[in-house]
């Protein structure tokens, strides 16, 4: 309840940031239709900042939409650099997104950070561990229905891991850190079946 009640608090700090980037966010408003196939993992990695894009409610409901015409496993997590689990869990996420990449695996990691860090913070960390999955910043004012767009059970604890078969169904989830192998035997099951 404590990271829940962090990841609201933190979100309600960016409202008075929102009100001076509304017109910044306006110009960015062609991007909020993020789907599965603009978010696909670059092939030289993640070289930074400019890979990190913002996305708002409608961005990250069409993030987990499967694409019909390359239907793939997708796995979302979020996270936040302030999260001291997140931080913690995010070394076993970079290797199974490296281990899983040629096995065709959507993995997207979502940030909480505050839009100031989309420049400083969030691109050092990724830097730091190496990752190299696509990585978006969910910028929204009110946390709750970004919440309940994923799961009407998560109450917003950070971090929060969920994979979508390839019909688009919630097939694992976890609240917290991840056992890693847990998650790769539910990613196992997910990108074997058909």
């Amino acid at each position: 309840m404590a990271q829940a009640a962090g990841l609201r608090s933190a979100i309600a700090m960016r409202s008075s940031i929102r009100f001076i980037c509304l017109i910044v966010l306006c110009g960015l408003a062609g991007f909020a239709g993020v789907a599965q196939s603009t978010v696909s993992r670059p092939d030289t990695g993640q070289t930074g900042d400019e890979t990190i894009r913002q996305i708002n409610l409608e961005g990250l409901k069409k993030l987990i939409v499967t694409d019909s015409r390359n239907p793939q496993p997708i796995l979302i997590n979020f996270w936040a650099t302030w999260c001291d689990p997140c931080r913690e869990e995010f070394p076993d996420l970079v290797k199974i997104d490296t281990d899983y990449r040629a096995k065709k695996l959507n993995f997207v990691a979502v940030s909480l950070d505050d839009v100031e860090d989309l420049k400083s913070t969030v691109p050092k960390f990724l830097k730091e561990m190496h990752a190299s999955m696509p990585v978006v910043l969910l910028n929204v004012n009110d946390p709750e229905p970004a919440i309940k767009a994923i799961d009407t059970a998560w109450d917003g604890q950070l971090p929060a891991t969920f994979l979508y078969d390839r019909e688009g169904k919630v097939v694992f989830k976890h609240f917290g850190r991840i056992n890693a192998e847990e998650l790769r035997g539910a990613l196992d099951k997910a990108i074997g079946g058909k």
